[in-house]
């Protein structure tokens, strides 16, 4: 499963990790994140230790979803060294994500 990533975890999970983070910001009553939800616990299962995965709630944190630029949910961005190095906006296969994540394994 996915990690929960919260407005309060956030610099501490995702910007100061030293493995790759992808994160799905995402909503509960967004159709489009259902869709995208499973397929980013399947990531998060397949790279387990490899690197981090994990989900925010934009209804409830807000703060990291202002501060990228996220418009339209779901956007997955993936993170390197704290710097944003992809971004997917709406519903992709599995594989862009895996590409992405991949790219900067």
């Amino acid at each position: 499963m996915a990690l929960e990533i919260t407005d309060a975890t956030f610099d501490e999970v995702v910007l100061k990790s030293d493995k790759p983070v992808i994160v799905d910001f995402w909503a509960a009553w967004c159709g489009p994140c259902r869709m995208v939800g499973p397929i980013i616990d399947e990531v998060s299962t397949e790279y387990e230790g490899k690197a981090v995965v994990g989900k925010v709630d934009v209804d409830a944190n807000q703060e990291f979803a202002a501060k990228y630029g996220v418009r339209n949910i779901p956007t997955v961005l993936v993170f390197k060294d704290g710097e944003i190095v992809n971004r997917q906006v709406g519903v992709s296969p599995k594989k862009a994500y895996t590409d992405a994540i991949d790219a900067v394994l």
